[in-house]
């Protein structure tokens, strides 16, 4: 009976064991445990504004930046898919507005680079156009031509020739405090989910041989 019960006990310290120096709880928690509450705890307390939350989510949700050929506007494949993952996220929220900087390596002028600049800009606006979202729900096209490098070369540079998508704030007349407005789009999204068909629940069609 001795030895039966030093097997039990035995049995679950060697799985502790197994788990090596990692807890349990590390496998289940990613690191954004608590976000959620964080970020709202901050919003009511008033140490972040609500286009600063959807900005920072923007960003970490889908991939805020493209890039271009060397003197050129043209969006390539990979641009067009980023671009695509954008559009859906911004379709998500028709209440947010964005902006799109548009920025040049750092050979050429100063003034043909802010044009350059300015022509990668437009041409993501016309992407998103393309993609059913209006074009005035993005702010004024602004372009930094060649004066905020990514990395400080005088030579050709693909990670300084792109554009940069970021939300701008909230669209003006709604008669919501800025924080009512990151809220409705929280509850919106909370409702969507709650709602949402399980794909246990899905119909399945039975055929039907032809004939008859």
């Amino acid at each position: 009976m001795k030895m039966l019960r030093s097997s039990l006990l035995a049995a679950p310290l060697a799985l502790l064991a197994a788990c090596g120096d990692h807890p349990v709880s590390s496998e289940i928690n990613d690191g954004t445990f608590g976000n959620a509450t964080m970020n709202n705890s901050l919003l009511q307390m008033g140490e972040i504004d609500a286009t600063q939350a959807l900005g920072q989510r923007f960003a970490s949700e889908v991939e805020p930046t493209i890039t271009f050929p060397f003197d050129s506007a043209r969006l390539t494949p990979e641009a067009q898919r980023v671009l695509r993952e954008q559009a859906n996220w911004i379709r998500q929220f028709p209440e947010v507005r964005f902006r799109v900087y548009g920025h040049t390596d750092l050979v050429g002028s100063a003034a043909y680079n802010k044009s350059l600049g300015l022509r990668r800009a437009k041409a993501v606006v016309a992407f998103f156009a393309s993609q059913g979202i209006s074009p005035s729900r993005l702010e004024a096209l602004v372009s930094y031509g060649e004066t905020r490098p990514v990395i400080p070369v005088a030579t050709p540079e693909e990670r300084n020739r792109r554009t940069v998508t970021e939300v701008s704030g909230f669209i003006a007349g709604r008669g919501m405090s800025i924080n009512g407005k990151y809220m409705a789009v929280v509850f919106r999204e909370y409702v969507s989910g709650a709602t949402r068909v399980h794909p246990a629940n899905r119909v399945i069609a039975t055929q039907v041989a032809p004939g008859g």
